[in-house]
């Protein structure tokens, strides 16, 4: 399986870029977009000067609560910039979402309070509700995040947007 049928089956339609943005992302964005993989995970990111924003992190069941996650994360860590990742509210129905948000708690993100963030899925054209989450090796204000996220915004999530999607 490649990565982005991994990616795929994983994250929710809603949340997935198509796989032309992400190689688009790759090649023409390359000194900004990244992407790490291996057997069990694929890691999508995007480094500025900045901070990082972590756009994908799978990790495949086989190898979960090994440490595999937290030695991804402990890698961008060491990169010294605050890093953020978006990700869905905690649905009852669906332990991913809380096993998700306990992860990120053990590796001391926090919510951003303050930024309400709705994103219009590429896929389904859906307004989604997000959560942003963000780890800083200093103390950063959320107005430096929300600064973080719109940049985000602008150069990965809508980076040629309507070439894809209309």
């Amino acid at each position: 399986m490649n990565w982005y049928e991994k990616l795929s089956e994983y994250f929710p339609i809603e949340e997935m870029k198509s796989k032309a943005h992400m190689e688009a992302l790759l090649k023409e964005q390359s000194d900004v977009y990244h992407k790490e993989e291996g057997q069990y995970h694929v890691l999508m990111y995007a480094e500025f000067d900045s901070f990082i924003f972590i756009d994908y992190l799978f990790v495949s069941k086989k190898s979960r609560g090994q440490g595999l996650g937290s030695k991804l994360i402990g890698r961008l860590k060491k990169k010294n910039k605050p890093i953020l990742l978006e990700v869905e509210p905690v649905d009852e129905d669906d332990t991913d979402t809380q096993k998700r948000l306990r992860f990120y708690q053990r590796e001391h993100f926090k919510h951003a309070q303050s930024i309400g963030y709705r994103r219009r899925s590429l896929a389904t054209n859906e307004v989604n509700k997000m959560e942003i989450l963000y780890w800083s090796p200093k103390t950063e204000s959320e107005e430096e995040m929300f600064e973080a996220m719109k940049q985000t915004y602008e150069n990965i999530h809508t980076y040629k947007d309507e070439k894809w999607y209309g």
